[in-house]
């Protein structure tokens, strides 16, 4: 019997068609790994959520800086929306600035910083609001103030709460309007989102005396904590209210965290040592804390 002859062609297909099943073989792998990371892809690019707000909010002196924020507002990477948002899974456009006012959702704080309110749309989810602390230069004049009415004084009374405690009867009314206007407008830029009204942390503490970190009496210290942090909080929360929004208190789990405290406990920077270079503001540590209770209350309200 002739041994049967396949000829040369049959002989150079066997090696293409090996070939070819590696070629399928290594498609049906890729394949799997991309199916694999389309899940963790469409995590990255979630729900639509803005931040808006002013210094503690952006967060100046947290390192590393924000690349997309314009220097002025001293946004940093690691404030509280950037934590929250890669938390959470949610596509973020962060417009905090420092020194923002409820004024500048409408009007320009800069040349390079449009109003906050443009970055909102039909298509936003999530929105999340820290402001009103410098509307009628509230917190500057007070810090500035009773430190240049306590410092270096005794430890007697509240000389501070006595000159401007009629200013910030004045301020809180004068603010309530403006910056319920603001939650409805919110509302009609973004009707669909779900927003979320940030507090302020405790600045200083409900009583004590603490003359190398914030040089104020313990009366002022008292009344600034009492009559403008707390009550300023509370107007916030009752607007949220009003508004059907959701308000995130971060007074309340920052007790104990003030600027009084030492390092490693506190996380707002003292008036005098501020190890961010931004006295009377969060440090990291206070933003992590904060975002940690923003997460709680947006987990909490079907937001992950």
């Amino acid at each position: 019997m002739q041994p049967i002859h396949h000829g040369p062609g049959v002989h150079a297909r066997r090696p293409k068609q090996k070939a070819r099943l590696h070629l399928i073989t290594a498609l049906l792998v890729a394949m799997g790994a991309l199916a694999a990371v389309l899940p963790s892809l469409a995590s990255a690019a979630g729900a639509s959520y803005v931040a808006m707000g002013d210094s503690y909010t952006s967060a100046p002196g947290v390192l590393p800086v924000s690349p997309t924020a314009p220097a002025e507002c001293g946004q940093s990477a690691a404030n509280y929306p950037h934590l929250v948002a890669g938390a959470l899974g949610l596509s973020l456009t962060d417009v905090s600035c420092a020194g923002a006012k409820t004024e500048n959702f409408t009007v320009a704080q800069y040349p390079a910083q449009p109003p906050q309110f443009n970055a909102l749309s039909a298509s936003t989810d999530v929105v999340t609001v820290g402001m009103g602390g410098n509307d009628n230069n509230l917190f500057g004049t007070l810090v500035e103030g009773c430190t240049a009415l306590d410092l270096g004084k005794p430890n007697k009374g509240a000389p501070c709460q006595k000159a401007y405690e009629s200013f910030v009867n004045k301020s809180f009314a004068a603010e309530h309007g403006p910056q319920e206007a603001a939650l409805a407008e919110i509302h009609k830029l973004a009707p669909k989102a779900k927003v979320f009204i940030v507090g302020y942390p405790e600045i200083t503490p409900n009583r004590g005396y603490c003359p190398t970190a914030i040089p104020w009496t313990t009366g002022d210290m008292y009344w600034f904590h009492r009559d403008v942090q707390r009550r300023g909080d509370e107007s916030l929360s009752l607007e949220a209210h009003k508004y059907h929004d959701y308000f995130v208190d971060t007074f309340a789990q920052s007790s104990g965290h003030n600027a009084c405290e030492p390092v490693g406990t506190r996380w707002i920077e003292p008036l005098l040592g501020s190890l961010t270079g931004v006295p009377v503001h969060p440090n990291a540590m206070g933003e992590e804390h904060d975002a940690l209770e923003v997460e709680r209350v947006m987990r909490e309200h079907g937001i992950a």
